[in-house]
């Protein structure tokens, strides 16, 4: 059936279906959220809260950093211009495409690498840091996978810091006005978010965690999970994403930010 579902989806195609719609969406994509994203930024989601907000990365000068999830590397190339080592990475070549022309024009420019977050072509304690905002994280099917690759890249007492959807919004429409207020699915069913085309295959997937989950795959993957941040939603933000707004972001969470170490 054409459309939006709800259906399982395994890992393999996961994978390909988002490859092909972020290589097709990049550029439309980079134009629809530039100009919020920045080009040498790092912003944790749709809030508009920065890095240099919250500073939960703290001094990254000197630290050697991988960015997975990269999208256009404005991340990597903030943390580059602090003094950081940064390799950005991303399953998408259209989005790495967006990441080199944007290097092309910075101070900052990082090195790009494609690959699958839960494959990561690295040795063991490589990296001080792995981070991503909204990348990678939801749109893999096995994300304790990605947990786990991403420790063991990191060397002891490196950090892991992500921001993805808050796992309450799983719950609600994905809409940002009022119709967006009214719990229409479990929090607790896990059943993927998929878009599909008329013979059925998976054009789109995101995969839902709860708080719970997200904090068991962490602690199996050997980190010890350090903070959790729900970014408020900021008065000075009037901006619509999805389904994120003012309106809502007033009243739910709509981003969790994860703070982990390994020992």
């Amino acid at each position: 059936m054409y459309g939006v579902t709800r259906r399982p989806l395994a890992a393999a195609p996961t994978r390909a279906a988002n490859r092909r719609w972020w290589d097709e969406e990049a550029v439309a994509y980079y134009a629809e959220h530039g100009d919020f994203l920045g080009d040498d930024d790092l912003v944790w989601g749709p809030e508009g809260v920065h890095e240099r907000d919250l500073s939960l990365l703290g001094d990254v000068a000197g630290l050697r950093v991988l960015e997975i999830g990269c999208g256009g590397a404005q991340g990597g190339r903030y943390l580059r211009s602090e003094g950081a080592q940064v390799v950005a990475t991303d399953l998408s070549r259209g989005m790495l495409d967006q990441a080199a022309g944007l290097n092309a024009t910075s101070a900052h420019a990082v090195p790009l690498a494609q690959c699958d977050a839960v494959d990561l072509p690295f040795a063991e304690r490589s990296f001080d840091l792995v981070v991503t905002a909204y990348g990678a994280v939801p749109f893999v099917a096995d994300s304790a996978r990605l947990m786990a690759e991403a420790a063991r890249v990191l060397r002891p007492r490196g950090r892991l810091v992500f921001s993805t959807t808050h796992p309450v919004r799983w719950a609600f429409p994905d809409a940002p006005g009022r119709e967006g207020l009214t719990v229409h699915q479990s929090y607790f069913d896990r059943t993927p978010y998929v878009e599909q085309d008329d013979r059925g295959h998976a054009t789109y997937a995101e995969h839902h965690r709860t708080l719970g989950d997200r904090v068991r795959e962490i602690a199996a993957a050997g980190l010890v999970l350090e903070d959790l941040v729900e970014p408020e939603w900021p008065a000075t933000n009037q901006e619509t994403w999805g389904g994120w707004s003012p309106l809502r972001g007033a009243l739910i969470p709509g981003t969790a930010i994860f703070v982990a170490r390994r020992p």
